[in-house]
């Protein structure tokens, strides 16, 4: 067996799959994700705080939520066309470049004493749009980076930090709004946001496929290389749509979130059902912060599966736990068994989310990566809001504990109906060797390389070369 197909050991672990952490291109991007995910996540508290205090209003602040996702999706698709012509290493490092700017620009107008709700939502625009192309542009960048057998390990390591970060980045930022004021939060953001740049600069280029090497479906699917972003876009729904596979995926993953996310009905669950103060309190605390936790704990834990090869099994199975874990909440006539139930749904969903993910990047060739993890980006976003909608306006008239119930049994249903129409879903097992992608209907082939050298498509000397 050749240098370039040896595979790392299966050595199993019961604690954290570190085994991608010994690629250093995907080393410094990881360490500096932690860095970020805690000390560049305190916009999330600030933005919503200043906009409140000067409006007095929480129209406003949802009026941001709205400008921002709104800019995500714009920036995802439009990041993903970018990233399938352009080098992404460069479309990351504008994206990054751009988000610390817009902290830094918040930081001076709140220096400035700024009441102007106008400008502060152009600034979140700004924020929005980067945002949505640094998480498309990541997902189409792993894979050059990491051998596909640790894709498993890589995605749930980079779950583990955007989970942590989001409990401990906010916790950590209302202990220092007392102490150094609304304002330099923002400064703190662009400060962590730096270790990310510095890690995306030193990564070596990651040039796009060359032409040879994109298949003639991916071609004609976006009109050749030539054609313009606003042409190349919708070439990611369109792969999406024609491989079965991925269509299964998608669909169970929008069913676990848009039938099974109830957190819109949490506040009225704690206030009614386990007797919690109104305005909330300690019960509304504990349900919102019992998912990310047993997300967290499973991320701690992602050895005990992250070696495993039927990753389609994995998600049905995934989901299906979900849905139950949801039933069981509605069900709950004490708080601690809600806990429990939402605390099992975070482990399970964080194995979703990780197959998931996998999935999609080994079953999607190089040459239209971009463009699907822009579609994928789309979709994730957009799951957790039609739920938000669907569930408080269900809630008003059954009931929170009816339609989480219902929402629990639609999942399992809906994921089972899901796995019968399209076995290839149930049936699919990770590829044996370590190519970079699993050929689907468009993909481009690339050659297997050692996970040392997995950094692009091109030759393996320029490859090894573009090492740091």
């Amino acid at each position: 067996m050749s240098a370039t197909t040896v595979r790392p050991p299966r050595s199993r672990t019961f604690g954290v799959d570190r085994r991608p952490l010994a690629i250093p291109a995907f080393r410094r991007m990881w360490v500096a994700s932690v860095i970020c995910a805690v000390g560049g996540s305190f916009s999330v508290v600030a933005v919503p705080t200043q906009l409140f205090t000067i409006s007095g209003s929480s129209a406003a602040v949802g009026a941001a939520a709205g400008v921002s996702f709104a800019a995500l999706v714009a920036a995802a698709l439009c990041g993903g066309a970018l990233a399938d012509v352009m080098d992404r290493r460069t479309v990351l490092l504008a994206a990054d470049l751009c988000l610390a700017l817009t902290y830094a620009a918040l930081w001076v107008q709140a220096t400035l004493g700024g009441r102007s709700v106008p400008v502060l939502l152009v600034a979140v625009a700004f924020q929005g749009a980067a945002y949505g192309m640094v998480m498309t542009t990541t997902g189409a960048i792993v894979p050059r980076l990491v051998p596909a057998e640790l894709l498993p390990a890589a995605n749930s390591l980079s779950s583990l930090v955007r989970y942590g970060g989001s409990v401990l980045g906010p916790m950590l930022a209302g202990v220092l709004v007392p102490v150094v004021g609304l304002g330099m939060l923002y400064l703190f953001d662009a400060v962590a946001l730096l270790a990310v740049v510095w890690a995306v600069a030193m990564l070596p280029p990651l040039p796009p496929p060359p032409p040879e090497s994109t298949a003639s479906a991916a071609s004609a699917a976006d009109g050749g290389r030539g054609s313009s972003v606003a042409r190349r876009t919708p070439a990611g729904f369109r792969h999406l749509a024609a491989d079965r596979l991925l269509v299964a995926v998608l669909a169970v993953d929008l069913a676990a979130m848009v039938f099974g996310m109830p957190s819109a009905l949490y506040p009225e669950l704690a206030r009614h059902v386990f007797g919690g103060a109104a305005g909330g309190g300690p019960e509304t605390g504990l349900l919102y912060a019992a998912y990310p936790a047993g997300v967290f704990a499973a991320g701690l834990l992602s050895g005990t599966f992250t070696h495993a090869r039927r990753h389609g099994a994995l998600v049905a199975g995934a989901a299906v736990a979900w849905g139950i874990a949801v039933v069981l909440v509605g069900l709950a006539a004490e708080l601690w068994v809600a806990l429990a139930a939402l605390v099992l749904g975070g482990a399970v969903n964080f194995v979703l989310s990780t197959f998931r993910t996998t999935i999609v990047q080994t079953h999607t060739g190089d040459a239209v990566r971009g463009r699907v993890q822009g579609a994928l980006t789309v979709v994730l976003v957009g799951g957790p809001q039609i739920a938000n909608l669907l569930h408080g306006a269900a809630g008003a008239v059954y009931g929170p504990r009816v339609v989480i119930c219902a929402g629990g049994l639609l999942t399992v249903a809906s994921v089972a109906a899901i796995a019968w129409a399209i076995p290839g879903l149930r049936r699919y097992t990770a590829p044996d060797s370590a190519p970079a992608v699993t050929p689907g209907p468009v993909a481009a082939r690339t050659s297997p390389a050692a996970p040392g050298d997995r950094v692009s498509p091109a030759p393996a000397s320029r490859a090894r070369a573009g090492l740091r």
